[in-house]
């Protein structure tokens, strides 16, 4: 792993001033006003298709998914409380205080929380100017002050995640997660909250509406996962008037640890499900550690047939500090341009994590992964086991934000303003998302909480968000000459040799990874 020490960065900065500081707290619970839900514009839409009947495949999907990984997985949440021989809990055998008690234990709790926002932003700029043993001093009494709030919610939660990320930078090497854990604690944040389910309905709509009139379509998926995403677009295109296209689906992701081929299993779920509905199906595994280890000859995309390339929370892991160039993205962002896909959907975390200096990125963090917190705990009550580990999900990305460095430093989030401005430069054009786009997403909103969740349109993107923070934005893209057929060059593939369809059978060949039906 990277560095662990001081910020590598030479430009100097001080820590929050109060109104920053009052600002963090807001985020974080505290004033927080709750009072009525958020107005989201309801214009006249309808709903080219119809999504239901999808949760049973991807239920199916899930349940495989988790007789052969959950019990694998070992991660260590923080506990409740930090326990610390110096401090225990405010009276815990008292069973009547009065109301009294009660208000002196909020008051002390509410000011340790306070005390623990400032030393977790004294810390961060100590780390900034390599002053190690002074940060471990303050870390040692964050452990203190801890172990008088309540670590289950709340400031205390958030400050615990913190705490636990500088500590981790100042005494240890932060591991990357297993494939397979990640795609664990994937699947428990993508039920726990909408955010992942609105990055795929989102985008889903996007790729249909570019669909449209095409009869041969093929999505390029840069991370598969466990295929989630991709039961509601097939069983939308089965309703298609006019019948469904030939759909060829390209799934990345990296190669599985235990020898399995995990994305050829996948391949056969989603080919069942298109049989099932009658949609002629092939599927691709690429197999690949980064994202831009691939390359387009790759993707096998042949002539006359519509393209869509699908990314969700994967471009920000091709970012470099701010200033270097060229950026793994650059290049990844010139081949799509190449192979002239008819629509790009672009699902990005709102939020700005790759600021130049430690102290910024650290701030900022802590104002977005507050108000995550705070939307998690707001959403309907869920499983305890599903909620904690979609809050480790969220830990590991906080992790990796506040330790790490250089290019084990993977969580690079930038807000949609400067997304917008590089794909731009590398030659895409905005499409606007429709009326359908927006309807499923506020529709996702009512599964969820009652209010707190709030989609809005931000010239023809959508974003989601927590009381008026945005937390995730998502955004179409086209290149201008996309209905021009791909040249047949060294950067496309055109061939259809492989592309034999049987209605009667489920194929799969080795060598390529690819199912056919």
């Amino acid at each position: 792993m990277g560095p662990y020490g001081s910020d590598s960065t030479t430009v100097s900065s001080t820590a929050c001033s109060g109104p920053e500081i009052d600002a963090i707290l807001t985020g974080t619970g505290y004033g927080l006003s709750t009072s009525g839900p958020c107005h989201v514009a309801n214009p006249d839409y309808s709903i080219p298709f119809n999504p239901s009947d999808v949760t049973t495949w991807v239920d199916s999907m899930l349940t495989d998914f988790n007789s052969t990984s959950t019990g694998n997985l070992h991660l260590q949440p923080i506990p409740a409380t930090w326990t610390d021989q110096i401090c225990s809990p405010l009276n815990p055998t008292d069973s009547s205080p009065s109301h009294a008690l009660i208000a002196q234990q909020r008051k002390e709790e509410e000011d340790s929380g306070i005390r623990l926002v400032h030393l977790l932003m004294t810390c961060a700029d100590a780390v900034q100017h390599g002053s190690t043993g002074l940060a471990a001093g303050m870390v040692d009494e964050m452990r203190v002050l801890l172990s008088r709030v309540n670590t289950l919610s709340g400031i205390g939660k958030v400050a615990g995640y913190f705490a636990d990320a500088l500590f981790r930078r100042l005494y240890t090497t932060e591991t990357p997660l297993s494939v397979t854990d990640h795609e664990v604690l994937y699947h428990h944040f993508y039920e726990a909250c909408p955010y992942l389910k609105f990055a795929h309905f989102t985008a889903n709509q996007a790729i249909l509406e570019a669909f449209e009139g095409y009869d041969r379509v093929h999505v390029i998926d840069f991370s598969l996962m466990q295929g989630l995403q991709w039961p509601a677009l097939i069983q939308a295109l089965a309703l298609r008037p006019g019948g469904p296209p030939f759909l060829r689906i390209t799934g990345i992701g990296p190669p599985s640890p235990d020898g399995r081929d995990a994305l050829r299993e996948v391949g056969f779920k989603l080919a069942e499900l298109a049989r099932s509905v009658r949609v002629r199906f092939a599927f691709r595994g690429v197999a690949a550690n980064r994202l831009d280890d691939v390359k387009p000859w790759m993707l096998q995309a042949t002539h006359g047939e519509a393209i869509a390339v699908n990314s969700v929370l994967q471009l920000h892991r091709l970012l470099t500090d701010p200033g270097t160039t060229p950026a793994p993205v650059d290049s990844v962002l010139e081949w799509i341009v190449g192979i002239r896909p008819k629509v790009v959907t672009v699902v990005e975390q709102e939020a700005d994590h790759n600021k130049p200096t430690f102290i910024d990125r650290f701030t900022e963090a802590l104002f977005y992964y507050s108000t995550m917190f705070d939307s998690l705990e707001g959403s309907r009550p869920h499983h305890q086991r599903q909620m904690a580990l979609a809050e480790v999900y969220l830990q590991k990305e906080i992790c990796n934000i506040v330790c790490c460095e250089g290019e084990n430093r993977v969580e690079r989030h930038e807000p949609l303003t400067q997304w917008r401005t590089r794909l731009t430069n590398a030659g895409l054009n905005p499409v606007h998302l429709g009326s359908g786009a927006f309807r499923q997403a506020s529709m996702l909103l009512t599964l969820f909480s009652d209010e707190g969740y709030c989609v809005e349109e931000v010239d023809g993107c959508l974003t989601l968000g927590w009381h008026n923070r945005a937390l995730i934005s998502a955004s179409a893209w086209r290149v201008p000459d996309a209905d021009v057929s791909p040249d047949d060059d060294s950067s496309v593939i055109a061939s259809n040799s492989n592309n034999c369809i049987n209605s009667n059978n489920i194929s799969g060949s080795d060598d390529n990874n690819r199912i056919s039906m």
